[in-house]
């Protein structure tokens, strides 16, 4: 009788431990559901927050186009979108969304360095070396980065890699032979790195054809490479000039600095620009990047998206 109530008593628990494990795994489960349920939500409302702050910025390029005939760092577009917040004061959610706009136009676009046939276009090639000079890096990059985008399979010389370079690399792959979408792509040229990428991505961007440099907007070091006689003091000068404003006659300050050629590849104005929008929810943070074309007629329409949710 001992024996059989001992082992009951041992059954008894051994039911109860079960039923406690299955009873806490389901509230798991259940929690972590919620859980899911609840980022989902937060995530779709600050995607659609981004959107709207997308929409917002649109407007704000759209009648800065009618106000104004040039693009520079003096206007509304070019300050940073400060940071509202999302729900009131009796709201159990709480967020906040912050950005900013960028002229893209004021760095070198890295597309320049073919023509219309996918060759390389020569004079924008000296230029893409001046930049990297400029900045500490390898001037062999341009070469690199011109073979990698131009239509043929023959490496160029002394610079040029082509497939027959990127295909003994593990992984293989090969070169591009066309204009690229994102400065991104950069990273598979051949020999660069994370830091020689991290100095240089600041100053470059990848449009569509080719597009005109805004004097207006451009970094020092894409300022000092529009000429082989430019020094940094005349860089610096010129930075000091422009201040906000830009600069009040683009053709009398740089007639004197850069040769005829150069001069009629420089603008006052853009047509590309690039919103970064950030939007908290809760603990989801959403990032909106929307690259935004801008009609001569001062229509605004986003080209690309990417969206990176943490």
């Amino acid at each position: 009788m001992r024996r059989q109530r001992g082992v009951a008593l041992i059954t008894a628990m051994l039911v109860m431990a079960l039923i406690t494990t299955l009873t806490f795994s389901l509230e798991w489960d259940n929690s972590m559901d919620l859980r899911r349920t609840y980022v989902s939500m937060y995530r779709d409302e600050a995607i659609q927050a981004a959107f709207g702050a997308e929409s917002w910025v649109l407007t704000i390029l759209r009648q800065d186009a009618q106000d104004s005939t040039t693009d520079h760092l003096g206007e509304i577009w070019a300050s940073e979108l400060p940071v509202l917040p999302l729900g009131g004061p009796g709201d159990s959610i709480q967020g906040e969304i912050y950005g900013e706009i960028q002229d893209l136009q004021g760095r070198f676009n890295i597309n320049n360095l073919v023509d219309a046939n996918g060759e390389i276009d020569e004079p924008s090639l000296e230029q893409f070396r001046r930049l990297l000079a400029a900045l500490g890096l390898d001037p062999r990059f341009a070469g690199l980065t011109a073979d990698w985008i131009d239509a043929d399979q023959e490496p160029s010389f002394p610079d040029g890699a082509e497939d027959s370079t990127y295909t003994g690399i593990v992984p293989p792959y090969r070169a591009a032979n066309q204009i690229i979408a994102s400065t991104s792509e950069l990273a598979a040229i051949e020999g660069m790195d994370k830091a020689t990428l991290d100095v240089l991505l600041p100053h470059v961007i990848a449009l569509p054809g080719r597009t005109a440099i805004n004097v207006n907007t451009a970094t020092g070091p894409v300022l000092q490479s529009l000429d082989e006689n430019l020094s940094l003091a005349d860089v610096e000068g010129l930075l000091s000039q422009r201040q906000d404003t830009g600069f009040s006659d683009v053709a009398a300050t740089f007639s004197p600095l850069v040769a005829p050629d150069v001069l009629n590849q420089l603008a006052e104005t853009s047509d590309y620009f690039r919103l970064r929008v950030v939007v908290r929810v809760d603990t989801v943070r959403v990032t909106l990047f929307s690259l935004i074309e801008r009609s001569p007629q001062g229509d605004t329409t986003p080209i690309l998206r990417s969206l990176g949710t943490t």
